[in-house]
C-alpha cells in the first residue's frame, strides 16, 4: 500500500517544471462564463461555450491535481511546500467569503436601501406610482410570482448539510488515530448527504419555475435567489466531487495521521459551505 510521505526539512524548496494548466484553466473558465452568459441571453453558440469551457476545466483538474498528488506521494514536498499550500488554502476561502460578500451586500441593498427608495418617490417623480416597498418584491416591472418557502426542502437541506458537517469531522477523527473503516464510512456518509442536497435542490428549482413561477424573470426576487442559491449550489458539487477524490485517495493510503492536508484542504472548504448556507437560509429564506 502506498503512503504519502511525511513532510521533511529540507535545504531547498521544491519548484515544479513549468506547466500549461494555468493557461488552458483560464480559457476554460472564461468560456464557461461566456457561454453562461450567451446561454441565458438566448444566443446559440452558448451551450457549445459552456461544454467547452467545462472540458478544459475538468482537464486542468484532473491532471493538475494528479501532478500535485504524484509529487507529494514521492516525497517532494517539505515543509516549505506545506505551509504554502495551507496559507494558499486559506487565501482562497477568503477570496469565496468575499464572493459571497458581494452577493449577500447586492441582496442587503435592495432591501434595505434601493427599495424602499424607489417606493418612497411621489407620483410626479416616479413612471411606477403603484409600486410599493415590500419583500418578497419582483419590483415595478417583474413577473409575478410564489416565493420560496423555508421550512420545506430548504429546512431539509440545511439538516443534510450541518449532518455532513458531522460525519466530516467524525471521518477526520478516523484519519488522525489511524482508524480506515471510520475514514471511509464518514466520507461515504458526507458524500451521500451532500448528493441528497443537490438532488433536493434540483427538485426545488424544478418546483419553482414550474409551479411557483419564480424564474430569472421575477424582478429582483428571482435574480437574488437564484444567484445565491445557484452559486452555492455550484460549491457544493464542487465539494462533492472533491469529498469523491478524498474518498479515493483515502482507500488507496494516500493519507497518513500526520500527512493529510488535502483531507483538511476539503474540509475547509466543505464547512464553509456549510456555513454560508446558514446564513443563505436566514437572508433569503426566513427573513
Amino acid at each position: 500500500m502506498t503512503h504519502a510521505t511525511t513532510p521533511a526539512v529540507r535545504g531547498h524548496y521544491f519548484v515544479p517544471a513549468a506547466s500549461h494548466y494555468a493557461t488552458f484553466l483560464s480559457v476554460g473558465i472564461f468560456m464557461l462564463a461566456l457561454g453562461f452568459i450567451f446561454r441565458i441571453n438566448g444566443i446559440p453558440p452558448g451551450i457549445w461555450s459552456m461544454l467547452i469551457g467545462a472540458a478544459l476545466i475538468i482537464y486542468v483538474i484532473v491532471g493538475w491535481f494528479g501532478e500535485l498528488i504524484s509529487e507529494n506521494l514521492r516525497g517532494a514536498y517539505t515543509l516549505w511546500e506545506d505551509r504554502s499550500y495551507r496559507i494558499g488554502m486559506v487565501w482562497f476561502i477568503f477570496s469565496e467569503v468575499m464572493f459571497f460578500a458581494c452577493f449577500f451586500g447586492a441582496l442587503y441593498y435592495i432591501r434595505q436601501i434601493s427599495l424602499p427608495e424607489l417606493g418612497g418617490y411621489e407620483a410626479m417623480f416616479t413612471p411606477y406610482e403603484e409600486f410599493t416597498s415590500v419583500w418578497p418584491s419582483a419590483g415595478p416591472l417583474g413577473d409575478a410570482f410564489t416565493p420560496m418557502h423555508a421550512w420545506g426542502i430548504p429546512a431539509i437541506n440545511t439538516m443534510l448539510l450541518l449532518t455532513s458537517g458531522a460525519t466530516l469531522t467524525w471521518a477526520h477523527w478516523g484519519l488522525i488515530k489511524g482508524k480506515q473503516s471510520q475514514l471511509t464510512m464518514g466520507l461515504v456518509m458526507t458524500v451521500a448527504l451532500g448528493m441528497t442536497f443537490m438532488s433536493l435542490q434540483v427538485y426545488e428549482y424544478a418546483h419553482a419555475y414550474a409551479e411557483l413561477g419564480l424564474t430569472l424573470g421575477a424582478g429582483v426576487y428571482g435574480a437574488t435567489f437564484y444567484i445565491l442559491t445557484g452559486f452555492h449550489g455550484m460549491h457544493v458539487t464542487l465539494g462533492t466531487i472533491m469529498l469523491i477524490v478524498m474518498l479515493g485517495r483515502g482507500m488507496k493510503g494516500h493519507f497518513t495521521e500526520h500527512n493529510h492536508f488535502a483531507f483538511e484542504a476539503v474540509a475547509w472548504y466543505w464547512h464553509f459551505v456549510d456555513v454560508v448556507w446558514l446564513i443563505l437560509f436566514v437572508f433569503v429564506y426566513i427573513l
